[in-house]
């Protein structure tokens, strides 16, 4: 009967404390290999599948209009339009991410246009690039026209039938009677409103039979207001 009772003891007591750590609290184990990371996206994650909605966002935070562009032949102030907001904003992302800065005149086609954007640097091509060469919408509106010192966005004209323009690309009228054949076709989006005698002294530079410059035209652009 001692036996009995001796290892009805001993069996309790293994229950007991069975039971005791069953009631502790346990640390829940978990995969970390499936824990979602928090994505933090880029500021400027401007793409060709968010263009509209990121520059009519970015437009709103940053209203500037008035740029300036500095050559080797003097300055050149802008002023962008404030009723086409879409390239007025892209203007001035690209120029807070100093994209023009490694980029040229790179056509200056006499009593015609000075066009610029571009340039053979590996740098402004990987910008290109990393922002997937978007497009943008026209913004064609009946009293922007192509006059003196206008300013517009280049565009390609085969295999657009939208008229969608370059982000990178623009060009300044740099005839006095204007360039009105190009009205409603690419969309004016600023104007010159100083530096006038610089498009004349840039508009007489040697250039080739592609009409770029013999030698580079480069720029600097940034905001002023």
């Amino acid at each position: 009967m001692k036996i009995f009772l001796k290892a009805f003891f001993i069996v309790t007591i293994i229950a007991f404390y069975q039971c005791k750590d069953e009631k502790k609290p346990v640390e829940k184990q978990t995969n970390k290999n499936k824990l979602e990371e928090k994505v933090v996206k880029a500021w400027d994650s401007l793409n060709s599948k968010n263009t509209e909605a990121f520059l009519t966002e970015f437009g709103k935070q940053n209203p500037e209009t008035i740029v300036e562009i500095t050559t080797d032949f003097g300055k050149i102030k802008l002023r962008l339009f404030e009723d086409v907001p879409i390239h007025r904003a892209n203007f001035i992302f690209l120029t807070k991410i100093k994209y023009f800065n490694t980029t040229v005149f790179y056509r200056i086609a006499k009593n015609f246009v000075l066009q610029g954007g571009n340039s053979d640097e590996m740098y402004t091509q990987r910008e290109r690039r990393k922002y997937g060469n978007y497009l943008l919408e026209p913004e064609f509106r009946n009293n922007r026209k192509h006059k003196y010192g206008a300013l517009a966005a280049a565009r390609q004209w085969d295999n657009n039938p939208n008229k969608l323009s370059s982000p990178f690309e623009f060009y300044i009228v740099q005839s006095k009677r204007g360039a009105h054949h190009l009205d409603n076709e690419h969309t004016v989006f600023g104007e010159v409103i100083s530096g006038f005698d610089t498009m004349t002294k840039m508009s007489k530079v040697e250039v080739g039979v592609d009409e770029w410059p013999l030698d580079d035209v480069k720029m600097h652009i940034e905001i002023i207001e």
